[in-house]
């Protein structure tokens, strides 16, 4: 029976509880398959059998491949850039009418990730290799501009305030090889450990951030300049 909305309109069937669980059992499997294998080598049978699910239903919660590989990134992205914008949003309000210090600027986009990737489970470092993927890969080019790009430019115009000596491409430039820096440290920890001293990665997650905000601040002054505060 077809059901009708107040105004004499079809109305969808708002999905189940299981359903729901079978969608995000799918986009988990092929996020984990993504990022291990990079797009070409993920196939969407693979993607079922990871998820314990008839292929059929891959295509039906997650569309082609191209647009599964969308959703998967789409999913956390919006959850990041809230992130992202609420701690720029807190340090504004902290300064007043003080300019943010370039740190503090920094802080505010990386450590909202690199806490998640540290203390929200596995899934996150799963995420930064597949931004990589995205970031290194043209062909994606619109999954950054619908995904990333919005918050991006927000901060690149936060920096681009503290630089007004330097043109934008200069900013941006310095953002990308920032925002590629961490993406390197959520995804080689390991390597840091085993050309460093041996202790556990997880356990020096504080000190690696510290370490990886004033590579990226020192970085910024190097080629831009010393930022303006006034």
């Amino acid at each position: 029976m077809t059901i009708l909305s107040t105004d004499g309109k079809p109305r969808q069937r708002a999905p189940s509880k299981k359903s729901l669980q079978t969608r995000e059992r799918i986009l988990d499997a092929a996020e984990n398959l993504f990022a291990q294998r990079g797009f070409e080598g993920a196939s969407i049978r693979d993607i079922a059998e990871a998820a314990g699910v008839p292929t059929a239903l891959v295509n039906f919660h997650g569309g082609p491949k191209d647009a599964l590989y969308f959703h998967i990134v789409e999913r956390r992205a919006k959850e990041l850039s809230d992130s992202r914008l609420l701690a720029l949003q807190r340090a504004r309000e902290r300064n007043g009418d003080r300019p943010l210090a370039l740190r503090d600027v920094l802080a505010c986009f990386i450590m909202p990730y690199l806490e998640k990737a540290m203390h929200e489970g596995a899934h996150w470092r799963a995420y930064a290799r597949l931004v990589a993927q995205v970031s290194a890969d043209e062909r994606w080019k619109h999954i950054s501009q619908a995904c990333f790009d919005p918050t991006a430019q927000v901060f690149v115009e936060e920096l681009s305030r503290l630089y007004p000596q330097a043109d934008k491409m200069a900013v941006s430039t310095g953002f990308v090889f920032s925002v590629a820096s961490m993406l390197t440290m959520s995804t080689s920890l390991w390597r840091m450990e085993a050309l460093g001293d041996g202790a556990g990665a997880a356990a020096l997650f504080e000190e690696r951030a510290q370490i990886l905000l004033q590579f990226c601040e020192h970085g910024l002054d190097a080629t831009l300049g010393k930022p303006t505060l006034t």
